[in-house]
């Protein structure tokens, strides 16, 4: 089968698992995970901030980021598609008994004039907005790229109104090769940072939260909370670190594979239309007389496996998991389809 669903089902390399069973490891919980110390330092200093804190899931790294930005009763602003607000549980309420700030925006990215226009006043009836969440690349955006400016322009309006700025990354490599952009950048510009290692830079486990010394410091003590503790967490880190020095560079190809299929897709009678893609997420919305699930189980058929998002959309992601014969593959069944 063609793994189309998602780039979270890409599975170590030889060379990643190799590595993994090299790795030195102790108690991450006492800070004695040799591997784990090594990831955290090097990622830090990959986007020029003080620390960051290995943990399980994006998920995990956006909640706690959440979770020490603000107080119970705050307000989070996010787009309306953001995957801290769309897939995580209610955590925003759950974890950190915050309410949300809905906003429409361009393909889940957000301005700095929209978000302006959501700050709440210094009012005891209106909760207190305290942070602001951006998504890059935006995943029900189709992999949508936010552009320097427009970040830099949100953190100068959250530096005038005394607001945090979270950045949820979990596919943010993608957009640094797609823009060809310094990840020092982003260091600069949010005071914290989730960056996911089991999405298309092909770790099996973990996510990073990047931020200050401080930040991290309370970060660590939400991560325990949340029972995220692990212990010999080094043969993880050993994954992500081979991550983060082999397989950032050739996301490129998985950007041309993406556009290759929209190329097809974009010829294909079946398809409504299609959202520009970017980098390696193809979103695609069919005719009004097909129906999206017999759509997906036909490719289903045919060793393709995709995924409806919407009664009327559907996901194709591509990743280091699938080579340029898949998608060559993938484009000539979507030609007969036609």
């Amino acid at each position: 089968m063609i793994e189309l669903r998602s780039d979270t089902f890409t599975k170590p390399s030889e060379a990643m698992l190799k590595a993994m069973m090299a790795a030195q490891v102790g108690d991450d919980v006492f800070g004695e995970d040799p591997s784990v110390n090594e990831l955290e330092t090097y990622t830090a200093d990959l986007f020029g901030m003080e620390a960051a804190l290995f943990c399980p899931s994006g998920t995990m790294t956006n909640q706690i980021a959440i979770n020490v930005h603000t107080r119970s009763g705050d307000e989070v602003i996010c787009e309306e598609t953001a995957h801290v607000y769309y897939y995580e549980g209610g955590g925003i309420a759950k974890n950190s008994g915050c309410q949300t700030r809905l906003i429409k925006g361009d393909r889940g990215r957000i301005t700095a004039e929209q978000i302006a226009q959501y700050i709440n006043p210094d009012d005891v009836h209106r909760p207190k907005t305290r942070l602001v969440c951006l998504e890059n690349t935006s995943n029900r955006g189709g992999g949508s790229c936010y552009e320097q400016a427009e970040m830099t322009s949100i953190r100068e309006l959250c530096n005038q109104h005394g607001l945090s700025l979270h950045l949820d990354g979990a596919r943010l490599m993608n957009a640094i090769v797609a823009g060809n952009e310094d990840p020092k950048f982003y260091g600069k510009t949010f005071h914290s940072i989730s960056l996911c290692l089991s999405k298309g830079l092909g770790a099996p486990v973990g996510s990073l939260l990047i931020g200050d010394t401080a930040f991290i410091k309370e970060a660590r003590r939400a991560r325990k909370v949340m029972g995220g503790g692990m212990r010999q967490a080094g043969y993880l880190a050993q994954a992500g670190l081979f991550a983060l020095k082999n397989n950032v560079e050739r996301l490129q190809l998985d950007h041309l594979h993406a556009q290759m299929l929209a190329d097809a897709l974009e010829q294909a009678s079946f398809v409504q239309d299609i959202l520009p893609v970017e980098t390696n997420i193809v979103i695609f919305s069919v005719n009004d007389n097909l129906n999206v699930s017999s759509l997906v189980a036909e490719f289903g058929k045919n060793g393709i496996r995709c995924v409806a998002i919407s009664s009327n959309q559907i996901r194709m992601v591509t990743h280091l998991d699938v080579s340029e014969d898949d998608i060559k593959q993938v484009v000539r069944l979507i030609q007969t389809m036609n």
